[in-house]
């Protein structure tokens, strides 16, 4: 299959766009109903009917923008080992992410989806719901909220920075995230990967590091990559967006300084 064309690509981007804010909408309509909350993996680790119709609506929609791609949502692909090809167009989906916030808080979660063209990062969007934003970006023609471009952030170091970690990551210890936020001007966590990687697109944040999945990254990567952040594993490797992997988003310096402590 043939990579799209700019063309192509600036019609996709301009119908992506729109179905995040009609996704948005459903969305705010479904938080006036019951929800029907369900667990996956754990007990923390819930899905709900929004995600699930949020989800349908994704897929229906993007089969209609975009019918010879392979769509990838966390959802359908929760149970199933996914094909590590990456030829062709991916669109990658998380309808809600920041279930739990979503459910206990109705707050901090967002919505994601993101393209990829023969495994290069293409197409990014990042929904939040309850602040109204759309953050996007189209590789190498700039990263917005909604119509304003977005600058880079200031490559500031670890410990001129604040820095977010996933809870369970930091208890556990894993790579001595609790050295790094003992390094860090502080700490903060969210609880949704969307959220936190807005904060670092903003610079409002150095760096953010989580286990994420490939619904938890996609997106997030094309808009920091555009920014001129660094996307890879804590241990400084290359992330495959279609694994789990234990994921860096910061600055260079941040990087850099993590990347001492965890080597």
């Amino acid at each position: 299959m043939r990579m799209p064309n700019n063309k192509e690509l600036k019609e996709f981007d301009r119908k992506a766009q729109k179905l995040l804010w009609a996704v948005r909408d459903q969305t705010i309509e479904l938080m006036n109903t019951p929800l029907v909350v369900d667990t996956k993996s754990s007990a923390n680790d819930l899905v709900t009917n929004v995600d699930r119709q949020n989800e349908r609506l994704m897929r229906r929609q993007l089969m209609e923008i975009d019918p010879s791609a392979r769509i990838v949502g966390e959802e359908e692909s929760f149970h199933h080992q996914l094909d590590q090809d990456l030829s062709g167009n991916i669109w990658i989906i998380d309808p809600i992410d920041g279930t739990l916030n979503f459910v206990k808080q109705r707050d901090h979660f967002a919505i994601m989806l993101a393209l990829y063209c023969d495994g290069q990062p293409t197409l990014g969007y990042i929904m939040d719901v309850m602040n109204k934003h759309l953050y996007h970006a189209w590789r190498d023609h700039g990263a917005y909220a909604d119509d304003k471009q977005l600058v880079k952030p200031v490559d500031a170091h670890l410990n001129e920075s604040l820095i977010a970690i996933n809870g369970w990551q930091l208890m556990k210890n894993n790579f001595h995230h609790q050295e790094i936020a003992k390094r860090a001007a502080g700490l903060r966590m969210y609880g949704s990967a969307g959220i936190e990687i807005i904060h670092v697109l903003k610079g409002q944040l150095g760096g953010y590091t989580s286990r994420l999945k490939p619904w938890d990254i996609a997106a997030g990567r094309v808009i920091a990559e555009e920014l001129g952040l660094i996307v890879k594993t804590i241990d400084d490797q290359p992330i495959n967006v279609l694994s789990s992997n234990t994921v860096l988003v910061a600055t260079k310096k941040v990087c850099q300084d993590v990347w001492q402590i965890t080597k």
